[in-house]
């Protein structure tokens, strides 16, 4: 028979064992948290000059549309809301776009919401910085899409360039918007 110290001994190992994976995955947790996580909040010195009420002027299919841009950080400051609508009576256009930032992966995320439903914005952007721009990518069900966003500090403006490839595998620009601070 076993004596007391021993089976302590032995009830010690048996919680430690037990207790391990759920140790280990504490540890990841914390370490994931200390790059993402709500005490870790989005901060960003381009997508901040986006904050703000504007007017976006789009270009598309040889048209032209004015739209209201209002974005604001939501969410524990972990994202910049872009929300988008059509002025004309009724809107035919309305967009909520979440910007955020995945500081695991090193990219920029964008949740692209608007008039098209489900189908198209179940499709995440990632985007990578290049000085002034965030080029996004978004992988559609219909092909590939980019989104590019680019600041000019001179004028205080942006202009995104949204490009798809054609049938042939060229890329072609879909629409471009012009964004005046109001």
């Amino acid at each position: 028979m076993e004596s007391k110290s021993e089976m302590r001994k032995l009830f010690f190992f048996g919680v430690v064992l037990l207790l391990s994976p759920v140790f280990v995955d504490v540890m990841h947790l914390t370490a994931q948290e200390r790059l993402d996580g709500p005490n870790r909040v989005f901060r960003d010195d381009l997508i901040e000059n986006l904050l703000g009420d504007w007017k976006l002027t789009r270009k598309i299919r040889a048209q032209s549309v004015e739209n209201r841009v209002k974005a604001a950080w939501v969410l524990n400051h972990q994202f910049l809301l872009v929300q988008m609508k059509d002025v004309a009576s009724p809107s035919s256009y309305e967009a909520m776009v979440f910007i955020g930032y995945d500081n695991t992966s090193e990219r920029y995320v964008a949740h692209w919401m608007d008039v098209f439903g489900g189908r198209f914005s179940e499709t995440l952007g990632y985007g990578k910085r290049s000085g002034n721009t965030i080029q996004f990518v978004f992988e559609y069900p219909d092909g590939p899409f980019h989104n590019t966003f680019t600041w000019n500090p001179e004028s205080k403006t942006w202009v995104f360039v949204m490009e798809q490839k054609d049938k042939t595998g060229k890329w072609k620009v879909f629409a471009e918007d012009k964004l005046v601070r109001i």
